[in-house]
């Protein structure tokens, strides 16, 4: 297992033509400094952009994975990140003199060879990993996808794929450590069905796309008039379409298009910003679930950086003891109300409110009868909140949250000393710096306050 980060000796450059743009391009790998981790810079624009290469920048999925920050984007990343990922490459800044990088034959071979050729170099610094501690699922059901990444000692895959062809019969593809990339997975080419070429080319995808950049797989033969069509879009068709693998060389193993979703995956999963320990099992992986998979591992690798930033002892149950939100937190007693944080995920929080009988509030309000007014309900349930949105602001101690809106509040039973709130939130919409969120309290499981708040983010001036 590589310890040290790394990057190349030496800058190297690949040149072609781009598969959905059609874009001819040339590619450029630097070197790096540690921590620096992959970022293309559009070199071809005014000012020479930077896009990140992760997954918070990701805009479309369709047929490739898409990048944009700040207006600029940067198609098809997924064969090049693969490839830096594959070879365990930390640190490159990408140069691009166009909109996409180069499809090449279609696989991640010749960035592999580019990078061998320059040479890899380790770095004075540890490599931080994100070890896969409980299984993380994506599905969607409709579709028969599923992606489980479980925990391992390093980063391995598994594959499944069915088109239902009786050209690609179903299949799979196993790596058992980044070891393998380079030999097993990164040689094997993406590939596309005859019947799904017109649409994709009408929709202004494969406008660079070629017989010698893709596996084409037709299963049957098409007619006359959509035989024309096809040569006229694509003039590398020879001759007759036939049923089967078009291209004149056969597949480059039995089972290529699984090793290639396979190397997709390692490309797609590189935009968590971190190298993984663990094993993905991947039934029909595409970009869409692929992202989404990345997209939980990035949440969890910002909650870990939140909490080792915040939370100083290690206590069993809790993610942010009353420590850790005194130092989140701007609110001081008597208004701070949350007392911890049990869970804590992308999208949902829960924490903690001991109510006792020295709550200031119980001195005046019914007095012979103490409630605990719910108003301070609702605030304890706001400042829960803005522990939510931790995971979208950089630094917590630049902004305030302030909430703009309460509303649907509803009240269904007394708090009263000795009650222990459970506090229970859910991110519902979260657009630039305006968050939506539903909130709940239980008591003993029952419910005994519900509302929707809408929070605004405001930079400290």
């Amino acid at each position: 297992m590589v310890l040290k980060q790394h990057t190349i000796q030496k800058s190297v450059s690949v040149s072609g033509t781009g598969l959905h743009t059609g874009a001819a391009a040339t590619l450029t790998f630097h070197p790096a400094p540690v921590n620096h981790g992959y970022l293309f810079k559009r070199v071809d624009l005014p000012d020479m952009p930077v896009v990140h290469a992760l997954v918070d920048f990701v805009v479309d999925t369709s047929r490739g994975t898409t990048l944009a920050e700040g207006g600029v984007q940067v198609h098809t990343v997924e064969h090049t990140l693969a490839a830096l990922a594959g070879l365990q490459i930390d640190n490159v800044l990408i140069e691009l003199d166009g909109p996409e990088p180069p499809i090449m034959d279609g696989s991640s071979q010749a960035f592999v060879e580019a990078l061998l050729a320059a040479g890899i170099e380790e770095q004075d610094a540890n490599r931080e990993y994100f070890q896969v501690s409980e299984p993380i699922y994506f599905q969607d059901p409709e579709k028969g996808i599923e992606l489980i990444l479980t925990p391992s000692s390093h980063f391995s895959a598994t594959v499944m794929v069915d088109y239902h062809s009786e050209v690609l019969l179903p299949q799979q593809a196993r790596m058992r450590d980044l070891g393998d990339f380079p030999s097993e997975i990164a040689s094997s080419r993406t590939f596309a069905f005859v019947h799904e070429l017109e649409a994709l080319h009408q929709a202004g995808l494969i406008q660079g796309g070629s017989i010698d950049s893709a596996v084409v797989v037709a299963e049957q033969m098409p007619d006359a008039d959509s035989q024309a069509r096809l040569k006229t879009i694509f003039p590398d068709f020879k001759g007759e379409i036939k049923a089967g693998i078009l291209n004149e060389s056969a597949l480059r193993s039995p089972n290529e298009p699984a090793r290639h979703k396979l190397l997709d995956l390692v490309g797609d999963l590189a935009l968590a910003g971190m190298p993984i320990k663990g094993h993905v099992l991947a039934n029909k992986p595409g970009h869409t679930a692929n992202v989404e998979l990345a997209k939980k591992v990035r949440a969890l690798i910002k909650q870990k950086r939140i909490q080792e930033k915040f939370q100083k002892a290690d206590r069993k149950g809790i993610i942010f003891d009353i420590a850790a939100i005194h130092e989140i937190l701007p609110h001081r007693y008597p208004f701070l109300l949350v007392d911890k944080i049990v869970e804590f995920t992308e999208n949902t929080i829960t924490g903690i409110k001991n109510v006792t009988f020295n709550e200031q509030f119980f001195q005046g309000h019914f007095p012979g009868n103490p409630v605990m007014p719910g108003v301070l309900q609702l605030e304890a349930m706001a400042q829960v909140g803005g522990i939510l949105l931790l995971n979208t602001i950089e630094d917590p101690k630049s902004v305030w949250v302030l909430y703009a809106a309460i509303d649907n509040a509803k009240f269904k039973k007394p708090v009263i000393p000795g009650d222990t709130l459970v506090l229970q939130l859910e991110m519902t919409a979260l657009r630039r710096s305006i968050c939506k969120m539903s909130g709940k309290i239980f008591v003993d499981g029952q419910l005994t306050c519900s509302a929707d708040l809408t929070a605004s983010v405001v930079p400290k001036t």
